[in-house]
């Protein structure tokens, strides 16, 4: 599987699958679509807070992963949250989600790596107990503006 950032021809391949990602169980709820162009334009204009990847199969794009850069004083350092996985149906369970957090954890240095599911998601977090990510008991809080 080859891994790599996202570009500006990417556009109308990623917005269906982000559209399809937050229409799954996968998240709480939808999210309006000036979020998901909004982000693109963020993406491809080279913003330090984070990146997308698109990941290819043999010259087909089987789905993305999105990154957050932050710091944290509790890790004492950089911290890179993998916000979303999305791997196209016909390519689940072959790996590439695995890939990316190989990828990921080789290629983007921080001392805390993060991520989140729903309860309901357990092949999502029996992947991350496997790449050694262990259940972090905090109670999530919100404010959106």
């Amino acid at each position: 599987m080859k891994i790599r950032k996202i570009e500006e021809k990417d556009k109308e391949i990623y917005l269906e699958m982000a559209r399809d990602f937050y229409a799954s169980p996968a998240v709480l709820s939808n999210i309006p679509e000036e979020n998901l162009t909004s982000s693109f334009r963020e993406f491809t204009s080279g913003t330090p807070f984070g990146d997308a990847f698109i990941f290819e199969e043999e010259g087909s794009v089987i789905g993305y992963g999105v990154l957050a850069y932050t710091y944290s004083q509790e890790a004492g350092g950089k911290t890179v949250w993998l916000e979303e996985i999305y791997i196209k149906e016909a390519y689940r369970g072959k790996g590439a989600g695995s890939l990316f957090i190989d990828f990921v954890l080789e290629n983007i240095p921080a001392k805390r790596y993060r991520l989140e599911t729903e309860p309901e998601n357990e092949k999502a977090a029996a992947l991350y107990r496997r790449k050694g990510f262990e259940f972090f008991e905090y109670v999530n809080y919100r404010l959106d503006r």
